[in-house]
């Protein structure tokens, strides 16, 4: 094809005056206000390596690396920048921001103290702003308090004020004071995400998605605002449409998507239903303060109680998912060890959330309402509480087991049964607790059949011995006699306790009356005799002589 090429793949030459001027390089402010902030630290690192390096430089490339996320190599720059001779004056508190973002409290009170600056300058109101948060980072009630009255009525000071209502759970107080700064600052279209993320910590998630939007029309490859989105697609949708937004963000690959990587990652975790959770999560745990929680709730689902309670039992809960995830983690443990106190613990836990006045009339204060009360076995206020939520959870194999439980302890079989039979999770029926609440449900509806099948699908073993105790004793008490009567035949080959030659003679007893009442047929005489010489009692003769007697007389073979 190139042998055979009609035209120049290069057209005539161009003079120097027809020629295109050529593009000028990008400066330092084009990089800043993309953004682009990798892009500003290369070529901050260019200027340094030919020698034109300044203070300046030193600053910009402190700030840089600290707007990417970056917070190691920001402090070390300025940790630098305290040897010169005359450090800027603002040195301190930008290393204390560094320390404070690197999870180093004590360190950023250090740095705080060698920062003096007058009154009511900037760096005085951000000293003042950082020390307010580390109050609240290292639970100081009374500093935080103290903190709170110096901040002014000014935006920087607002928006700080602003955080910790969202970091203490205070969403609306918190979207209150971000409208207030928008209705006066359209521009801010950053306050929006914030606006956003207090709608999705309220499960407002369509509300969310609208605020959201008119940050992403501006910005549309923000890690931050497209994680949100994506966040919110997983609480309205599923893990599948969650992750093909995050898709949209990693394939950009640009200096946004590695400001967020790791969040991203461990979001792509949940999203996936935990998969990839051992490898992603563990170095995440003191980096993002959900990672703890969700490898927590990973070990859950794998019924690995003890490692969920190793990564929880330090962690002193502030907000109600921690209190609500080291309460279900201590009803397993207690659960799987016997162990009352940690019950006693879960218990408190769920009372705490439910009884809040934040969370009181949210939907997971509801649950732990409930679930504090279902340890507490009062089952007329876990049916209140779970009946002003069903209709959330419909679909949710979870809340229909606890729902169908509480419908069986109150005797509302009916509604009982038809809830655990809504159960898709194999885990779930599998667990002996479903196999004898919904073998009770059958029998209590009249369907003994049902409940034998139960039975015939369980392996021998010590809960399929227990199950076999149920059927007998509850059909014997419905009048169900003839399963009775198995499920007693069966006990007394397992076993030879006299206790079930009893019941099974009763039980074949009540079946005799019923053929003879015409409410059984008289076929299943035969089975009722057959069933008796299984037993080598003394007065099983006498008691097949009285049927074949009465067959007999009603010319019945047996």
């Amino acid at each position: 094809m190139i042998l055979s090429r009609t035209k120049p793949a290069v057209g005539p030459t161009q003079t120097a005056s027809e020629q295109q001027p050529y593009k000028q390089l990008p400066n330092l402010d084009d990089f800043l206000a993309k953004r682009d902030y990798t892009g500003a630290i290369t070529l901050l690192e260019f200027d340094q390596s030919s020698g034109k390096g300044t203070e300046m430089t030193d600053l910009w490339l402190g700030y840089s690396s600290f707007h990417l996320g970056d917070y190691k190599r920001a402090l070390s720059v300025y940790q630098t920048l305290l040897h010169f001779p005359q450090p800027p004056t603002d040195t301190n508190v930008n290393l204390a921001c560094c320390y404070f973002y690197l999870g180093m409290y004590p360190e950023a009170e250090k740095a705080l103290e060698k920062a003096e600056f007058p009154e009511n300058s900037t760096q005085h109101q951000l000293k003042t702003r950082l020390l307010f948060h580390l109050a609240h980072k290292l639970n100081d009630e009374k500093r935080l308090m103290e903190h709170h009255q110096q901040l002014q009525d000014i935006i920087q000071d607002q928006l700080s004020l602003a955080s910790i209502h969202y970091l203490r759970s205070h969403y609306q107080e918190a979207i209150d004071i971000y409208k207030r700064i928008l209705l006066d600052n359209r521009e801010f279209l950053a306050l929006n995400v914030y606006v956003a993320l207090c709608y999705y910590k309220l499960d407002y998630y369509d509300v969310s998605q609208e605020v959201l939007a008119v940050y992403l029309q501006r910005y549309p490859d923000s890690a931050i605002a497209i994680n949100l989105k994506a966040c919110n697609h997983f609480r309205l949708y599923n893990g599948k449409a969650a992750e093909a937004e995050i898709k949209t963000l990693m394939d950009q690959s640009s200096s946004s998507f590695n400001f967020g990587h790791d969040l991203i990652r461990h979001n792509l975790v949940v999203f996936r239903g935990g998969i990839g959770a051992l490898q992603i999560l563990p170095p995440l745990v003191d980096v993002i303060p959900e990672a703890r929680l969700n490898l927590v709730i990973y070990h859950l689902k794998q019924d690995e109680f003890q490692e969920a309670f190793l990564l929880i039992k330090d962690l002193e809960p502030s907000v109600p998912q921690e209190y609500i995830l080291k309460g279900v983690v201590n009803v397993a443990i207690g659960q799987e060890n016997s162990s009352r106190e940690h019950v006693k613990v879960a218990q408190q836990f769920f009372h705490l959330v439910g009884s809040s006045a934040s969370e009181c009339d949210t939907i997971p204060g509801r649950q732990c309402m409930a679930s504090s009360f279902f340890l507490q076995r009062q089952f007329e206020d876990v049916q209140l509480y779970l009946s002003s939520i069903k209709s959330y959870y419909f679909n949710d194999d979870s809340f229909n087991f606890n729902y169908a439980q509480a419908k069986t302890a109150l005797g509302s079989y009916g509604e009982a049964e038809e809830t655990f039979l809504l159960i898709q999770n194999e885990k779930i029926h599998s667990d002996f607790v479903y196999i004898t609440h919904l073998a009770r449900c059958h029998i209590m509806n009249s369907k003994p059949q049902s409940a034998w099948e139960l039975y015939l699908k369980m392996e021998t073993c010590s809960e399929s011995f227990s199950l076999l105790q149920l059927i007998a004793n509850d059909c014997y008490r419905m009048g169900h006699f003839w399963h009775a009567a198995k499920a007693f035949d069966m006990l007394e080959r397992l076993d030879p306790n006299p206790e079930y030659w009893e019941g099974k003679r009763g039980a074949c007893a009540g079946v005799f009356q019923l053929i003879i009442a015409g409410k059984q047929p008289k076929s299943q005489l035969s089975d009722v005799i057959q069933l008796l010489r299984n037993s080598a009692n003394s007065q099983v003769e006498q008691i097949i002589r009285t049927m074949k007697r009465w067959a007999k007389d009603n010319h019945i073979n047996v």
